[in-house]
């Protein structure tokens, strides 16, 4: 799992200086090409793309783990300590988180750390992390 491909994810947002603000400023995101209309962001060294799009739809939701997760999402999986890294900045950025920083499925096969919330224009994520990272496809 160390030799990943990076991927492309491009999602809509309603204003690409919020989408800065955010993804920039509360994440820590490096910033790479851009233009008026979009923005190029270097996520854990993915290229993660914000588009101004307004109108996105709503978001559905899963129930797991007896959380309603919000569907479609995207994120990281990180490392533990990495993960309270994230969850204490976000915190202190004052995000609302819409699932709070948890232990989901303790002792449990795939136990993870998890937290969800939406970026300003409503785009769900979750990060994530495993004490274990060869449980991140455990049954």
């Amino acid at each position: 799992m160390t030799d990943l491909s990076p991927f492309h994810l491009a999602v809509p947002v309603d204003d690409i200086g919020r989408a800065r603000k955010f993804y920039g400023g509360v994440l820590g995101l490096d910033e790479g090409r851009s233009d008026v209309h979009w923005v190029d962001w270097d996520l854990d060294g993915h290229q993660f793309v914000t588009h101004q799009a307004p109108g996105s739809g709503p978001v559905g939701h899963s129930d797991v783990d007896g959380h309603r997760v919000p569907v479609p999402h995207f994120g990281l999986v990180l490392t533990v300590e990495r993960f309270h890294e994230m969850a204490e900045r976000l915190r202190a950025a004052g995000t609302e988180f819409v699932i709070e920083p948890y232990l989901r499925f303790a002792g449990e096969p795939g136990e993870q750390w998890t937290m969800f919330l939406l970026d300003p224009a409503g785009n769900a994520l979750e990060f994530k992390a495993f004490k274990d990272r060869s449980q991140l496809f455990a049954r």
